[in-house]
């Protein structure tokens, strides 16, 4: 999740997932990389850049949304090793602390419970694709172990 490129991006989720690619690289462990996100959830089409606030490769990846300014709206998606896969938890975090969150009404008519039920769904078929994307049938060679009497 942190090496970015269209191609990939279109394989993915062809006609749905539309560009990830970066436009600016922060520090070393991608901190402050900066990529452009363009997908469609549901019928909408959301389209922004996001900068990467925490990153722990191949654990967890914490993207700040930005439309011009940073905006309180966070995308994190965390990575669980279990017995026989994986465990992926995509949260969005969104709203302002202080006196800022006077403005929170604003966020809840674009974060409306339409586009919540829309998420859950775009999420609920995109994982299982990225997992048919890193483990083709093709390339994966099932291995038995049995012990010796």
């Amino acid at each position: 999740m942190s090496d970015w490129s269209d191609a990939t991006y279109q394989k993915w989720w062809p006609g749905v997932h539309l560009h990830l690619h970066p436009v600016t690289a922060g520090r070393s462990g991608h901190l402050g990389d900066e990529v452009v996100m363009d997908e469609f959830i549901g019928t909408r089409r959301l389209r922004m850049t996001a900068v990467v606030v925490e990153a722990v490769p191949g654990r967890k990846i914490v993207w700040q949304m930005k439309k011009g300014v940073r905006l309180p709206a966070w995308l994190t998606i965390e990575v669980t090793d279990r017995s026989g896969g994986v465990d992926v938890r995509h949260t969005i975090t969104a709203g302002w602390t202080g006196p800022g969150r006077l403005l929170d009404p604003l966020l809840r008519m674009y974060l409306s419970p339409g586009f919540a039920t829309a998420m859950d769904q775009h999420v609920h078929t995109e994982f299982p694709l990225i997992r048919d994307r890193l483990h083709p049938a093709a390339q994966v060679i099932p291995i038995e172990h049995r012990s010796q009497p």
